[in-house]
């Protein structure tokens, strides 16, 4: 399992991806789940993925080698909108592909979900999830995050805080108190987390860090929160109905 976030705020955009893969208690490994297309002054995308891993690995090998054989690089797609389809294009057939070529593995579950988002030349910032059957929708006002992965735990704090006129650090504090929620409560999302940060029109990266067990401003986050939420249940009243 995984966990990954993706906001479009006014100032941008924000990525966050956990990296941690298990096949049981045994298998747990560290993988990078972002990946990052950039040409400075054309464009930048950012990709979160997760599901399968023999999946989302395909994918991206795919999407590369599309861009290659096409002599087209995905910053010179025109549109985001125009690498979401590509994207969901490969999906969808990579995971055909590797059902019929092993039909007596048919208990296994081939498939992924992505998040795509970045701005090209020409327009403005946007984000997709991508669904295993190639299809996807776009972020609007309304909507200016998405979740893939084990999203229930880390939703709330979303919910109550992400709006469009967020700064894109306090949008990037946010994700990581989302990320402290689920991976206290759930053991197969964990450290290091991969974070990206788009600044609207300056078409490439702003900012990229990997959290890991040795970061402090993490650490300090995670106590700050625990003892805040804490203090804030300890000062609300007892219900009246119990006196």
């Amino acid at each position: 399992m995984t966990y990954c976030v993706a906001m479009v705020l006014n100032e941008g955009l924000v990525f966050a991806s956990d990296s941690r893969t298990n096949a049981g208690v045994d298998h747990v490994s560290t993988f990078c789940k972002m990946t990052v297309f950039e040409t400075p002054g054309e464009g930048v995308i950012v990709m979160l993925n997760s599901g399968n891993l023999a999946t989302t690995q395909q994918v991206i090998s795919k999407v590369k080698q599309h861009a290659k054989d096409h002599d087209t690089p995905l910053t010179s797609m025109g549109s985001v909108f125009n690498v979401a389809e590509l994207l969901g294009r490969q999906l969808r057939d990579t995971i055909a592909t590797t059902k019929n070529e092993a039909p007596d593995q048919s208990d296994v579950d081939f498939s992924a979900l992505f998040l795509v988002g970045g701005q090209l030349k020409g327009e403005a910032p946007r984000l997709f999830m991508v669904y295993p059957q190639g299809n996807f929708i776009e972020s609007t006002t309304d909507t200016p995050f998405f979740q893939i992965g084990e999203s229930k735990y880390g939703k709330p704090i979303l919910d109550r805080v992400i709006q469009p006129e967020l700064s894109m650090s306090k949008a990037m504090k946010c994700a990581l108190v989302s990320f402290d929620s689920t991976i206290k409560s759930n053991l197969s999302v964990g450290l290091p987390i991969d974070l990206a940060m788009i600044q609207r029109d300056a078409l490439c990266v702003l900012k990229r860090h990997r959290v890991d067990a040795e970061d402090v401003y993490f650490r300090d986050l995670r106590s700050s929160w625990s003892q805040g939420l804490r203090q804030v249940f300890n000062q609300l009243p007892d219900p009246d109905w119990l006196k």
